[in-house]
């Protein structure tokens, strides 16, 4: 892979990269910085990539690992925090669908860590059960275990009426 074929590459996956930031951060700035970081520091290290590997899973565990790090680092905030800013965040006004998407965002929040990775992975990146596995570091089987408790207090947290109005949060197989 070349070098001018690895940043098109990179570059191609941006869009992915920050919405999984803001996944993660659940706030804008913090979001932007993650994928600033990230990216560098793939670019830095572009020779450590093997090419014939996914390079979308290899930018998300760099993503992540930096998102871990600077966690650590910030004592101020902790990402269960009852202040955190996402508990707070306004749904868009005027729309039904909004709300919905509110109450949706505010439980991925109060999942723990482990189990909001697996479920934005899987089901917002839409990335395979292997492909999460690689990025998280665990067997295929755990983010299996792990995206179906997610799914299940998700489900308990919006309960029966918005469960069914969640549904698009299921998925079916991703091997």
């Amino acid at each position: 892979m070349t070098a001018k074929s690895f940043e098109s590459d990179l570059l191609a996956h941006l869009p992915q990269l920050r919405r999984y930031a803001r996944a993660l951060a659940g706030d804008r700035a913090w979001a932007d910085d993650l994928v600033q970081d990230a990216t560098e520091r793939a670019l830095n290290r572009a020779s450590a990539f093997r090419p014939g590997t996914n390079l979308r899973a290899w930018l998300f565990t760099i993503m992540r690992n930096l998102y871990i790090d600077q966690l650590r680092g910030r004592r101020d905030i902790a990402v269960d925090d009852e202040t955190a800013p996402w508990r707070h965040m306004a749904a868009p006004r005027g729309e039904v669908d909004g709300l919905v998407l509110r109450d949706v965002q505010r439980a991925l929040y109060c999942l723990p860590v482990e189990q909001r990775e697996v479920m934005l992975l899987v089901c917002v990146e839409e990335m395979s059960y292997q492909e999460a596995s690689q990025v998280l570091n665990v067997p295929a089987g755990t983010v299996m275990s792990r995206l179906s408790r997610a799914r299940e207090h998700m489900r308990v947290m919006l309960g029966e009426d918005a469960g069914r109005k969640a549904s698009s949060l299921k998925v079916v197989s991703r091997s």
